[in-house]
């Protein structure tokens, strides 16, 4: 049982939740992507949804696969998002934005009644923190932004801390869809979420970060046992 077979059984179980009619947020990532090409099968099937991507890669796939889009300008106010995840604790504390589409991501589930994450089983950590954490800052000033982000990391008590900025597939800095740059936080383990969360959020400079807390309402999870994929669900869906 292969990974892509794996987040295809979760994102198979995510499009049992989508009725006719919904105002949809569509997530960015590995996941979504097998969510999307699901979604469009049943889209030319005859299924009335409006999408909201979460990425111009998700509007994109979403566009290939004749799923009608909107924006969240015209759909402030979501019913469902389907997104992946990167991480996610028994709390559904997440981490996301392996994708660099953080900023988007939380703004859109934030729009949604509620939030659902599709991923294999290998994403359920104990401890959030193994997944390097995203963290989207102003590109102006971001050598004391980064000077600040590294104290509040300390002030949280992270340890064996490090923080790279993320670079594009030809090396160079990348720039995220808002314009902004992105430094990843190698962290090993977050101790406290929320404190981190709160510290980050004082630094002047930081557009967003990759700790989603209290957002999703569920997780979906897949997993491998022999030849098939068990799904099981973390919340309620």
């Amino acid at each position: 049982m292969s990974g892509p077979d794996l987040r295809r059984a979760a994102a198979a179980r995510a499009l049992t939740l989508v009725e006719p009619g919904m105002r949809l947020g569509i997530g960015t990532g590995s996941t979504a992507a097998a969510f999307i090409l699901l979604l469009g099968e049943r889209v030319r099937a005859g299924l009335d949804i409006v999408g909201v991507p979460t990425s111009e890669a998700t509007r994109i796939a979403c566009e290939r696969e004749g799923i009608r889009l909107a924006t969240l300008d015209e759909l402030p106010e979501l019913d469902l998002t389907i997104d992946g995840t990167d991480e996610v604790d028994g709390q559904l504390r997440l981490i996301k934005g392996g994708g660099a589409a953080l900023l988007r991501e939380k703004i859109v589930a934030m729009a949604s009644r509620r939030m659902v994450v599709i991923a294999d089983a290998a994403k359920r950590v104990e401890t959030l923190g193994a997944f390097p954490l995203p963290i989207e800052v102003n590109r102006f000033g971001l050598g004391a932004t980064w000077r600040a982000v590294e104290t509040a990391l300390a002030e949280s008590g992270c340890a064996g801390r490090s923080l790279t900025r993320r670079r594009d597939a030809a090396g160079a800095p990348l720039v995220t869809d808002g314009g902004h740059a992105l430094l990843d936080a190698h962290l090993g383990a977050i101790p406290d979420p929320e404190g981190l969360s709160a510290r980050l959020w004082a630094v002047p400079g930081v557009v967003e970060h990759g700790l989603f807390l209290g957002i999703a309402g569920a997780a979906i999870l897949a997993e491998a046992r022999g030849e098939e994929a068990v799904v099981t669900v973390l919340g309620a869906l």
